[in-house]
């Protein structure tokens, strides 16, 4: 695998399901120290402080070190500061040493901004690491980038920004050189699923029907079985916002119970039913996540708040 794919292999995971972390490669190709994989450890069991202890123990060491600073930032977004968070992404950002890692602290920054509800810095830093790509001739992971930066807007509401960023990463991918037949469907799946979403934001329900279907059909083709687990999501997701929550909570039932934002849209729709204790439960299980990524971004504060 190309080094520059390593940096978002699971973005579209990311973008809708999984709980990967902006700590998992280390920057610049290096070691990471014992005191980083100590710490992560730590922040993956809600040890924030003692997390971000460790951290700051080894950028006293070295206070140039990236995998550090963006570790200090990240422990801080999930603490809900946000603004110290940033401080530590924008020394990392100066400190890289390669465009790779550069992009991996910009890529960071934009996270943090998401973590804040902040859609335009968000897609700001985002931009930097799409055009990284950009330099490196890789389109799939352009794609990936400006799809990342549409979910950020989308769950915050800003639906005219994620309609323009999806088709901007719809329309990167399919510019890969020689693309397969599977890798098409790919993109036309994701773009099928995000007009969907938009659709459903938008109350227009016989469009969100539409491209539901649309989705489907491609499903159906067998070129990319990987994708069955994101449908329910999506039918979940359209079912909520059309106000259908037994329908939603039967469809997300189906979908990755993992998934922090998933958890939150299964108990918005308990909460609409009328059945709290069930809703708390799952804000309880979305405030406890410790992921660095759009769902993560959304789930956390969002959780938090909603458990006063």
């Amino acid at each position: 695998m190309r080094p520059a794919s390593r940096l978002v292999r699971c973005a579209w995971a990311a973008m809708l399901l999984t709980a990967c972390t902006l700590l998992a490669q280390p920057p610049d190709g290096q070691h990471q120290p014992e005191s980083i994989r100590q710490g992560q450890q730590l922040l993956r069991q809600g040890k924030l402080d003692e997390a971000i202890a460790l951290f700051k123990q080894e950028l006293q060491n070295s206070p140039d070190s990236v995998a550090a600073n963006n570790a200090v930032g990240v422990a801080l977004d999930l603490k809900g500061d946000g603004a110290e968070a940033r401080k530590y992404f924008a020394k990392a950002i100066e400190a890289a040493s390669n465009p790779a890692a550069k992009a991996q602290a910009e890529r960071a920054m934009a996270m943090s901004y998401a973590f804040d509800g902040n859609c335009k810095e968000s897609a700001d830093h985002e931009q930097k690491v799409f055009d990284y790509y950009v330099t490196v001739k890789d389109p799939y992971q352009q794609g990936e980038i400006a799809d990342e930066a549409a979910r950020v807007c989308i769950d915050y509401g800003d639906l005219d920004a994620a309609y323009k960023l999806y088709k901007k990463g719809h329309d990167a991918g399919l510019m890969e050189p020689d693309i397969k037949p599977d890798r098409k469907d790919l993109w036309e799946f994701r773009w099928e699923h995000a007009l969907a979403r938009l659709a459903a934001r938008r109350g227009n329900r016989d469009e969100a029907a539409k491209h539901v279907a649309a989705a489907k059909a491609i499903l159906d083709r067998g070129t990319n079985p990987q994708q069955q687990m994101f449908f329910p999501y999506l039918t979940g997701y359209v079912a909520f916002y059309a106000g259908d929550y037994k329908t939603a909570l039967a469809e997300l039932g189906r979908a990755n119970q993992g998934d922090p934002f998933i958890q939150c849209l299964i108990g918005q729709s308990y909460e609409k039913l009328g059945d709290k204790e069930k809703a708390m439960e799952c804000y309880r299980k979305a405030a406890a996540t410790t992921a660095h990524n759009p769902p993560a971004a959304f789930a956390r504060p969002f959780a938090r708040k909603k458990l006063g």
